[in-house]
């Protein structure tokens, strides 16, 4: 039975922000936390659901040899499956938001850890469930979906398994290979640990005389400093240390990517790529489109830093230049202005949406404010399918954390809205689709911001922030798709891929993109390690979909504006039809189709429409 079941995949879009004030727990409103007991009323009864869980397992397995039975055999295998997945998702939901409160906690990390393995431990009881379909044959498999109706829910994922019959090895194999499903992460638990726990982080001094340890959140903190001489001595001591782990982090990516090729060749797939495209069904032509389109409007990215340059005052703009912003805006954006600002700037896409998101803000769904323990970043978990989602954010009462809540929201109204026409066997989406309704939602919410500005100055604010989206999804997140592609090949090819060959790999596309060569961006060779700083590239290949989503986002986005109601129903229906088909189908049915140059070059044309107006703005100024 196919179910994506990675534990990225239960905890949607996490999208990390820089350091922010953390509060002690005594002075956390609890009315700003989320509510577990909507979950489960007490650990003891967590606790309770899991063993039933648990116990499921082998009683599943006892249904081995069943499936060619009847329709009626059939039926109850799928749906016993189901239900017990629906539940373990509940499960796992509880245990994850609960050991993100507070990382610190021991009891609460040992439960997550329960149940990622209760998720092993199903992968292994049904890990029979796939080959034993496929011999018993398409044929015979829809005879029995048009026998009984009851099967119509599991019709698409059935489907897909028959599908999935030229991967798909014997049940002995299957059975082997879901036993190793925690080794083969091992590689990314590995780089955790070297990222997170084993690099002495080395302290500075900044200009002001602050002391610093310049680790992921400090190195984030100071990138974006308006001292220059600041920036640049956080990059070099942070990418000097890195440096340092060369090699050993070579070697774990490399390990990597060879465990990946392997598993792919073992399965009969072409590639990597051709793997992980072929999960979701999407042509390789989205995956290439997209990488020769960016790379086609390179210039208009190099425009952007050359914009860059003009409004920070320097001649010649570094790589430690990109990441302050380009405007200050004295603004704060507290919760309930945050909420406000939302769900104005979200009247354009109807009533039914506005009530029914004013509605869910106004629960216990969200994990509002940092507090010391607790996960950074933000995040949507919308797997509970009998509860609602939650959402975890680090709001820090600036426009950043504005649009972050407008994106995680985003996420949970595409589950809110999924869940109203889907049963749970097809709510679920991929994340192809999963970032489209996150990223329009800060497309829409920047557009009324920059409507509403009351200052050039401000203009200039949220026009810069949507184009350093641009260049952060569209252009850097293609950029890794591309290196990530590179390093597959390369595998494939029988190449060995040292710390120093990786670096050489990525320090070229590094400099393609930034323009270093033609004097864009100047890239010194030690800034070339920052791939060992992308935890990404531990997850096959997934993140070019972060720039094929906000290339959709804005295309829906665009027909919203220009179709009014009908864009706006026809936005709705993609949300509605969840996981009910292949992703690529679904948004080629909204009127997007990504295997198409047109899509990639219309977000190129907003991006330099934004910097004409910037321009003609600056002019006004000057």
């Amino acid at each position: 039975m196919r179910k994506k079941l990675s534990l990225a995949a239960l905890l949607l879009a996490a999208s990390f922000m820089p350091f922010a004030h953390a509060q002690d727990e005594a002075d956390v409103d609890p009315a700003t936390t989320w509510d577990l007991t909507e979950l489960y009323p007490s650990v003891e009864a967590w606790n309770e659901a899991r063993e039933e869980v648990l116990a499921e397992f082998p009683k599943i397995e006892a249904r081995k040899g069943t499936l060619g039975d009847s329709a009626e055999s059939l039926y109850e295998a799928y749906r016993h499956v189901s239900d017990t997945l629906k539940k373990g998702g509940r499960v796992f939901v509880y245990a994850s938001l609960n050991a993100d409160e507070d990382l610190r906690e021991g009891e609460t990390q040992e439960r997550r850890q329960l149940a990622q393995i209760m998720f092993s431990q199903f992968t292994e009881a049904t890990a029979w469930i796939q080959p034993e379909l496929i011999e018993v044959g398409r044929e015979v498999i829809e005879s029995y979906i048009k026998e009984d109706e009851r099967l119509a829910p599991f019709a698409f994922q059935l489907d897909d398994s028959l599908r999935n019959a030229p991967h798909t090895l014997g049940d002995e194999a299957e059975q082997t290979l879901s036993y190793l499903t925690q080794t083969f992460g091992a590689p990314n638990n590995i780089y955790s640990l070297i990222a997170n726990s084993d690099i002495p982080w080395p302290t500075i001094t900044l200009s002001d005389g602050e002391e610093v340890t310049i680790d992921s959140q400090g190195y984030s903190q100071v990138r974006g400093s308006q001292n220059r001489e600041d920036r640049k001595l956080a990059f070099d001591t942070f990418w000097g240390k890195w440096k340092e782990y060369r090699n050993s982090v070579g070697m774990v990516l490399n390990s990597h990517v060879q465990t990946q090729a392997g598993l792919a060749k073992a399965r009969n797939y072409d590639s990597v790529l051709h793997r992980e495209l072929f999960s979701d069904n999407i042509p390789p032509a989205v995956y290439h489109t997209l990488v020769e389109e960016v790379n086609k409007a390179l210039p208009t990215l190099h425009r952007y830093f050359r914009l860059r340059a003009r409004m920070l005052g320097v001649d010649q703009i570094h790589y430690y230049d990109i990441y302050p912003p380009l405007v200050s805006l004295d603004k704060e954006f507290d919760l309930e202005t945050s909420k406000r600002i939302t769900l104005e700037a979200m009247s354009v896409l109807g009533d039914d949406w506005v009530e029914m998101q004013e509605a869910a803000m106004n629960e216990r769904w969200m994990h509002v404010y940092p507090q010391r323990g607790k996960r950074s970043g933000a995040y949507m978990s919308g797997f509970a399918y009998d509860v609602h989602p939650y959402i975890l954010l680090n709001h820090n009462d600036d426009y950043s954390s504005l649009s972050t809540f407008a994106h995680e929201w985003g996420h949970a109204m595409h589950t809110l809205y999924a869940k109203q026409e889907q049963p749970f066997e097809t709510a679920g989406y991929s994340t192809f689709i999963a970032e489209i309704p996150s990223t329009s939602l800060e497309l829409i919410l920047q557009n009324y911001m920059t409507k509403n500005a009351q200052s050039i100055e401000e203009q200039l604010f949220y026009l810069g922030h949507a184009l350093e989206g641009m260049r952060g999804t569209f252009f850097r997140q293609t950029m890794f798709a591309e290196f990530e592609l590179a390093l597959y090949e390369a595998a494939e090819r029988g190449e060995a891929l040292s710390g120093d060959r990786i670096t050489e790999m990525y320090g070229e596309i590094l400099r393609r993109y930034h323009g270093h060569d033609e004097g864009v961006v100047v890239i010194d060779d030690l800034y070339t390690n920052e791939w060992m700083f992308i935890p990404h590239f531990y997850y096959n290949m997934y993140v070019y979909q972060y720039a094929t989503s906000q290339t959709a986002g804005a295309a829906l986005y665009a027909k919203i504006v220009e179709e009014g109601e009908d864009g706006v129903e026809n936005y709705k229906n993609l949300l509605r039809a969840g996981g009910s088909n292949y992703p690529y189908l679904l948004l080629a049915d909204a009127g997007v189709d990504m295997a198409q140059p047109g899509p990639y070059r219309a977000q190129v044309a907003q991006m330099n429409a934004i910097m004409d107006e910037m321009e003609r703005l600056l002019d006004e100024l000057e």
